[in-house]
């Protein structure tokens, strides 16, 4: 209970960000192709995953990456049930880093309709939680995606979202909830302006339990303000939806009290060739870039 108490207070109030390293198959073989690793680097799913874990280990191993600086680190299951340096996955972020386990736990989207796309069912949810409660897990992450200002795809999103929040709440974890908003989209302001109101509502209607908001970076500035200072929120973490690092903490600059939750943006310029020292100075940089900006 004292790790619980001590990793909700870390997020809650410390600076820094979130990284998110929870590329499952459908993003894993782009993340591999921008580190440098084409899909001939591999010959199956096996092996595709063994070198999308050895890029996480050699991020997380980094003397950058430390919770001097990073609040939580998002994993996909297949890393929960590896090991780093020869430790449990969220053992050793928190053990050894003080970096705050979270659990990716959605599987995937369905297709689009009325504009969004909801969770796919997650059947064995249940036993994915007493799973992620066995390893030590904090919390969790699911992602929906919103791709126009559909009132009623945005109202699907966000019901699922907290329903399934409740679950994971009771099962003694913090769910991330994610209700992405595309950054194509063409009503991109009028979407997050719906979501907006419908995560307020949604908020306001929970008892006790604690949550945490992962949204896409605003076209107005400060639009998630009383989202951020709700009782029941924790935090609210952006997601960087494919702007790059620089235009990404540009406008996390811009929203006061948001903090990075980014996963291509956090990994921009790393390369599998790379000496230890370049990707270690590279790796440092970008930390720093996405923590500066989040501390406005």
């Amino acid at each position: 209970m004292g790790d619980l108490q001590d990793q909700l207070k870390k997020i809650r109030t410390q600076d820094g960000f979130i990284a998110a390293l929870d590329q499952s198959g459908g993003s894993t073989p782009k993340a591999l192709s921008l580190y440098g690793i084409g899909d001939d680097g591999y010959t199956n799913d096996e092996e595709m995953f063994a070198r999308v874990h050895e890029m996480r280990c050699r991020i997380v191993e980094s003397p950058a990456f430390s919770g001097d600086r990073i609040l939580g680190a998002i994993l996909f299951e297949n890393t929960l049930d590896g090991d780093i340096a020869g430790r449990p996955s969220a053992e050793y972020l928190w053990q050894e880093k003080k970096v705050t386990p979270f659990l990716k736990v959605d599987k995937g989207l369905a297709d689009e309709v009325d504009g969004a796309q909801v969770m796919k069912p997650m059947p064995d949810l249940a036993a994915l939680l007493d799973k992620a409660n066995a390893r030590g897990v904090f919390g969790t992450k699911m992602r929906s995606v919103i791709k126009s200002a559909n009132r009623v795809g945005i109202t699907k999103v966000v019901e699922q979202q907290f329903e399934v929040g409740r679950q994971i709440c009771a099962a003694g974890l913090v769910p991330i909830i994610e209700p992405e908003v595309d950054i194509n989209a063409p009503d991109k302001a009028d979407a997050e302006a719906e979501l907006a109101g419908q995560l307020m509502e949604q908020l306001d209607a929970l008892d006790a339990q604690t949550v945490m908001l992962k949204l896409t970076l605003p076209e107005q500035t400060n639009l998630y303000s009383r989202h951020i200072a709700h009782a029941n929120v924790a935090r609210v973490v952006a997601l960087s939806g494919g702007y790059s690092r620089e235009e990404a903490n540009r406008r996390l600059n811009a929203n006061s009290d948001m903090i990075a939750s980014f996963s291509r943006a956090l990994t921009e310029g790393l390369s599998a060739r790379q000496s230890d020292d370049e990707f270690n100075r590279m790796l440092d940089s970008s930390i720093e870039a996405i923590c500066k900006a989040s501390r406005t």
